[in-house]
């Protein structure tokens, strides 16, 4: 909790530092980099930063901690915390590197605002960042925990054991330990990282959901044909490629129990569901399910016939899809509309997809009366969901 002395400055400066963070964040950035250029070559999403993606979910998730410590101070932000908790153990990010961060925002923050940033208020802002981080390092060290490893020793070596076209621009990758060893535990939902070296040298890294569920012989994640490293994949992914994978991470995992289910995505989102239904065959669940997919046409809707044939297999689930062009009976012209979708009582939503999409679907699920904390989504990359609320 934020002292009280803290808590009046935090509120009296947050509009003047809220208003100034999106300068702040790409002073930070542009600084720490410099500093430390093996981050911004082996860490950092290079593509997120060169379209201020980053800035702005960071930016985002800085003004809305603050903002509940001051206007809610006992309420946690659990979600959001949890979220950038997972992404920060998919990247094998440790504790000495918040002191690197600290050092570096807190000189944006001065850069920025001059004589306004007195000890009294840095200090204040100081409490801010360390409550947040120290609350970031104690969910890390758990999940580190969870998953047997030291903090940051993530990374194995897997093989890929087959590579298959899903969709027009999709490609489903099955991996399995390189050592021979076993797979490692996870949750229906959850995602790796993968890690490769581009031709000109820097190790970029990015998420990818795994799109079948536990049991299975391999992991599997499949890739959209977007960005320079699933670019890097389609191109060198074959049979017996070796990928530095990390420990699966994710918290849009699959509530056990017998409530029923909508699982709703759009596009590439389809993976997380794709493994969540999996799983629901796989154990023999009973529960209803309702499943929403909508792609720009049947054939770019990837594991469009897994899907038809796990949703048949599951005998309390339905399917509606949206395809823009070339929609045919059943299936429905346009974007999806939750709208037109009948759901049980105490349904527990899963949206994965764009943005827009999923917005005007948690829209109307809480229009409908769906309480917000059975809304559950998957952002990838940077989480901007907050930055756009700000």
């Amino acid at each position: 909790m934020l002292s009280p002395q803290s808590t009046e400055v935090v509120r009296a400066t947050l509009p003047a530092v809220g208003g100034a963070l999106d300068e702040i964040t790409a002073r930070f950035y542009a600084g720490m980099f410099a500093a430390h250029p093996e981050l911004e070559r082996d860490l950092f999403n290079r593509g997120n930063q060169a379209a201020g993606a980053q800035r702005q979910a960071l930016a985002g998730a800085i003004a809305a901690y603050a903002t509940m410590l001051v206007e809610h101070p006992d309420v946690r932000p659990g979600a959001m915390l949890a979220r950038i908790a997972h992404k920060h153990v998919a990247l094998g990010v440790t504790e000495d590197q918040y002191k690197i961060v600290h050092r570096h925002l807190f000189a944006a923050i001065v850069s920025v605002l001059g004589e306004a940033v007195t000890a009294e208020v840095a200090a204040a802002w100081d409490e801010v960042y360390w409550l947040m981080a120290n609350e970031l390092i104690a969910l890390e060290t758990k999940l580190y925990g969870a998953a047997g490893v030291t903090p940051g020793e993530v990374w194995s070596e897997y093989a890929v054991t087959a590579a298959e076209p899903q969709g027009s621009t999709a490609l489903a990758l099955a991996l399995r330990p390189a050592d021979g060893g076993p797979l490692p535990r996870f949750e229906p939902g959850q995602y790796v990282s993968v890690a490769v070296q581009l031709p000109d040298g820097a190790r970029q890294i990015r998420q990818y959901s795994l799109s079948a569920a536990p049991g299975s012989d391999d992991l599997r994640i499949t890739v959209k044909r977007d960005g320079e490293v699933s670019r890097w994949l389609h191109a060198n992914a074959a049979p017996g490629t070796l990928l530095s994978l990390s420990r699966p991470c994710g918290d849009l995992t699959l509530a056990d129990g017998d409530e029923p289910l909508l699982l709703a995505s759009a596009g590439i989102g389809i993976t997380p569901m794709v493994g969540m239904l999996d799983h629901l065959v796989r154990t023999g669940a009973t529960r209803p399910t309702t499943v929403v997919h909508g792609d720009r046409s049947p054939a770019d809707h990837a594991h469009a016939a897994e899907l038809t044939a796990l949703v048949s297999q599951l005998p309390t689930a339905e399917i509606h899809r949206w395809y823009e062009t070339d929609a045919t009976a059943p299936d429905r012209a346009g974007y999806v509309d939750l709208a037109g979708v009948e759901l049980p009582e105490g349904v527990r939503a899963y949206l994965c997809g764009p943005l827009p999409f999923m917005r005007a679907a948690r829209a109307e699920l809480l229009r409908r009366g769906v309480p917000a904390q059975r809304i559950h989504y998957e952002v990838f990359g940077p989480d901007l969901w907050l930055a756009g609320a700000r």
